[in-house]
C-alpha cells in the first residue's frame, strides 16, 4: 500500500511552497511535514519537554513556546545538535504523517503528496515513496531568494543552505524535477502535467483492493461474531 506515497522536497527557498499551492488548488491530498514539525513541539507535547530539557530555557518565548528562530541559530552552527534535535522530533512527526497517510488512504485518494523538506537528509522515508519529486532552482536563486524572504545576511543565508544537501546533488535522487527558476507559471504547467502523470498511475488500485478485501474480511468477522454474541 505504499506505491501511491509520492515525496516532494527542494531546499531552503527553492519555492516549493509554489508547487505545493498548486497542488492543492488541484484538491490533491498534501501533507506538510513542517506545519506537523510546529504542532508536534507545542508545549502540550512529549517532544516540547525534551526538547526543553535538552536546550535549556532560553530558547523559549515569553508566553513558553518555543523560539524556532533561536533554536535555528543552534542546530544550523552545531550539527551535533541539529542530530539531537531530529532524534527528538521526527519519531513524533512520523507518527503523526502516518495518521494522516491512513485517513487519506481510506478517503480513496489516487495519491498522496508528503511535503517534507529533509526527505533525502534523512534519508528515512524515501523507500516508502513510489515516487520523489525535486522542486529545484539554481544556487544563485535560491541564496536571492532566502535573503529577500527572511531579512538574512548573505553569510546567514549561505550557512542554512549549506546544513542541507545541494539541490544539485538531490537531482540524482529524484524521479522527477520541476525547475523553478523561471516565471511561476512555467512551474505552474510543470505541476499540472505531474499531477496528471500520477493522476493516469494505476498503482493506487493495487493499494485499493488490499485495503477494500481487508475491510471486507474484518467485517465478515464482525458479523461472525456479532451473530455468536447474540445467539
Amino acid at each position: 500500500s505504499t506505491m501511491f506515497l509520492v515525496g516532494l522536497t527542494g531546499g531552503i527557498a527553492s519555492g516549493k511552497s509554489t508547487v505545493v499551492a498548486v497542488l492543492r488548488e488541484l484538491g490533491c491530498a498534501v501533507i506538510d511535514a513542517d506545519l506537523i514539525a510546529r504542532e508536534v513541539v507545542q508545549p502540550h507535547c512529549k517532544a516540547y519537554r525534551q526538547i526543553v530539557h535538552s536546550f535549556g530555557t532560553q530558547i523559549l518565548l515569553e508566553n513558553g513556546e518555543i523560539n524556532r528562530e533561536a533554536l535555528g541559530d543552534i542546530i544550523f552552527s552545531q550539527p551535533e545538535k541539529r542530530q539531537l534535535l531530529n532524534s527528538i522530533t521526527h519519531p513524533e512527526i512520523q507518527k503523526e504523517m502516518l495518521k494522516q497517510i491512513l485517513k487519506y488512504f481510506v478517503l480513496g485518494y489516487h495519491y498522496v503528496i508528503l511535503d517534507i523538506p529533509l526527505l533525502f537528509e534523512t534519508n528515512r522515508l524515501t523507500k516508502f515513496m513510489k515516487y520523489t519529486v525535486l522542486v529545484y532552482c539554481d544556487p544563485a536563486t535560491q541564496l536571492r531568494r532566502l535573503m529577500q524572504r527572511s531579512g538574512l545576511s548573505r553569510a546567514q543565508a549561505a550557512a542554512r543552505i549549506a546544513a542541507q544537501v545541494p539541490l544539485e546533488q538531490k537531482r540524482s535522487l529524484a524521479t522527477h524535477l520541476i525547475d523553478n527558476c523561471g516565471e511561476r507559471e512555467s512551474t505552474r504547467r510543470q505541476v499540472l502535467l505531474l499531477h496528471a502523470r500520477l493522476e493516469r498511475s494505476l498503482h493506487f488500485l493495487w493499494a485499493r483492493l488490499a485495503a477494500g478485501t481487508l475491510l471486507a474480511g474484518l467485517g465478515g468477522l464482525l458479523y461472525l461474531l456479532l451473530r455468536r454474541f447474540i445467539s
